[in-house]
């Protein structure tokens, strides 16, 4: 199973690629592969933008995610559905916030009320919504900013870092 930071098949088709050129003995610092893999991430989602964002697929993300929270409302719902549609969690997030703003306003919420929100979670009117927000946030801030994903980790590890002088 993925770490819930991660995207199985993207991580694992980008970390492919970064095996293979360690195994071709290119020796590259962590920081290098780190931004080959941040460039990997980017242009898949920006591939697979368009079908995340049809009215069918946004529904059927909303829908999922209320079955879930229905369940279990602490579970990382929004984690794990991101993970299974292999889509950022953070993007997901903005188009489950956006849907349930539709849903409860009379009017479509503007971009600012939907980034204010995704900012501060403790804006968003519904406290299992918010929570969701938040376990995003904050996996977001220790995964990315603290330390590369554990499966990049694994494969970086025994390599050679080169350093700049």
């Amino acid at each position: 199973m993925c770490a819930p930071r991660d995207t199985c098949r993207t991580v694992h088709s980008i970390i492919t690629v970064i095996s293979k050129r360690l195994e071709a003995g290119q020796s590259q610092s962590q920081a290098t592969l780190l931004s080959i893999f941040s460039q990997e991430y980017q242009k898949h989602i920006k591939r697979t933008h368009a079908k995340h964002h049809t009215s069918e697929a946004i529904e059927s993300y909303y829908q999922r995610y209320l079955d879930g929270v229905g369940r279990n409302g602490a579970a990382p719902v929004l984690l794990e559905l991101a993970n299974e549609v292999d889509y950022a969690p953070s993007l997901m997030a903005r188009i489950i916030l956006e849907r349930f703003l539709q849903e409860h306003k009379e009017t479509p919420p503007s971009k600012s009320v939907i980034n204010s929100m995704l900012r501060d979670p403790s804006q968003i009117p519904d406290g299992v919504l918010a929570n969701q927000v938040y376990q995003i946030i904050f996996t977001d801030t220790k995964g990315a900013r603290n330390q590369p994903p554990q499966l990049f980790q694994s494969v970086t590890s025994g390599h050679s870092r080169q350093t700049k002088t």
